[in-house]
């Protein structure tokens, strides 16, 4: 009796008997299973077809299309076939209505349970047939994280390029051969690490205790000017400027941000922490403010910044395109800096610019317009208290303009 689903079935580490009775059904009735060498050897009495998955997922997709209405298919994966596995591909290919997944415990499950330590606040990722750069932004800015690794990414790779990239000292297990004989859970430390060979079916989870943490979880949306290194005492976006500037940009957890014409780099160190998975770049001139920026970074444990020291717009076109722009100081230059930000920043983007004078505020409104963006102004006029011997009165702040600019829908008249 042929079938127009496919099911794609978890297998957990356990093997042939952790499978489900209607897992175990399916795949006793199946005219084709697909699965990889490891998954198939652990039910050599099958009856189906077999075929075997590597790199050839096209082909795959491709012979399961050919025969759906002919045969009763059923795909096998290891775990949760939803978490990094194969059927967020079939379901691209084949449409979610025909697909059935009948998942199982996964060996991210298991290896937590093996250290008992609980993962609801964990952050997950795999490493497996990825570019293992991408995770280390992933781990600075987490303080549990687990990790699918492969023979190529394996472990002591992972650790060596951690450590390279400024990555503290932290706990660190790997949990291998799950669910096998040859289950061996390994707890050491991420530098320890580099020196280990590992088997390549293995989780990696990193755990960072509460004196690794300090210098970030201290730190949070809204930091006091004094915390900043600043050059001379001055140059710094103040607290409730940064606060509101920031609040204008809009800025998500993968957003991409130019800040131009950083100072001291406290709306960079602020955006960084707010877009934890993206990427900030501090763009100023002036080489001493560079090294304060960099002291700040480190201070901060800020990683996702990148300092370019230049005259903006100098070397502006070099940048990925950003998703939000904040112009803190332009040198003199700011209509051609919002020329080549305006060609540059992503349709949604948002442009954001502190001016303190009122040439300054009409230049940027100006300029906006000019490109095709609507602007909106908002006067940030900041008064802090002030102890005087037993009382208090309250001391002004320099007030400055917030402006605010994103693209119209319409071209602008010409």
């Amino acid at each position: 009796m042929s079938t127009t689903k496919v099911y794609i079935i978890g297998v957990a580490p356990g093997g042939a008997g952790s499978l489900l009775p209607e897992a175990r059904h399916r795949l006793q009735q199946a005219d084709m299973v697909f699965a990889g060498r490891r998954l198939l050897a652990l039910f050599p009495s099958l009856s189906g077809q077999k075929f075997v998955i590597k790199n050839n997922l096209e082909e795959v997709a491709q012979l399961i299309k050919d025969n759906l209405n002919q045969q009763r298919i059923v795909v096998l994966a290891s775990g949760d076939p939803n978490f990094y596995g194969i059927a967020s591909f079939l379901m691209r290919k084949l449409g979610k209505n025909l697909i059935e997944i009948i998942p199982n415990v996964s060996a991210l499950q298991l290896a937590f349970a093996r250290i008992k330590e609980s993962w609801d606040d964990a952050v997950l990722a795999s490493v497996h047939s990825r570019p293992i750069a991408d995770i280390v932004d992933l781990v600075r800015s987490h303080h549990k994280i687990a990790l699918f690794t492969d023979d190529k990414n394996s472990p002591d790779k992972i650790a060596r390029l951690l450590q390279e990239q400024g990555i503290a000292n932290c706990r660190t297990y790997i949990c291998q051969d799950l669910g096998s004989e040859k289950e061996k859970i390994i707890a050491t430390d991420l530098y320890s690490l580099k020196e280990m060979r590992c088997s390549p079916l293995n989780v990696m989870i990193l755990i960072k205790d509460d004196a690794s943490e300090k210098a970030h979880s201290r730190h949070h949306f809204g930091i006091p000017d004094e915390e900043f290194q600043r050059r001379g005492g001055g140059l710094i976006t103040k607290m409730e400027v940064r606060a509101v500037s920031l609040a204008k940009m809009q800025l998500k957890e993968d957003s991409i941000v130019w800040d131009i014409g950083a100072g001291s780099g406290a709306v960079s160190i602020e955006a960084a922490f707010l877009a934890r998975q993206g990427k900030v770049f501090a763009i100023e001139k002036d080489t001493e403010a560079v090294v304060v920026i960099k002291e700040n970074i480190e201070k901060f444990g800020s990683h996702n910044i990148t300092v370019i020291e230049t005259l903006a717009p100098e070397n502006l076109a070099m940048l990925p395109p950003p998703t939000s722009v904040f112009i803190g100081g332009s040198g003199g230059h700011l209509m051609a800096i919002l020329q080549i930000t305006a060609n540059r920043l992503k349709d949604s983007g948002r442009i954001v610019i502190n001016a303190a004078t009122l040439e300054t505020l009409q230049e940027a409104i100006k300029g906006l317009k000019a490109n095709g963006f609507i602007s909106e102004v908002t006067l940030v006029n900041v008064a802090r208290s002030q102890a005087i011997l037993h009382l208090t009165r309250l001391e002004a702040l320099n007030p400055v303009f917030i402006i605010s600019g994103w693209r119209a829908k319409e071209p602008p008249a010409k």
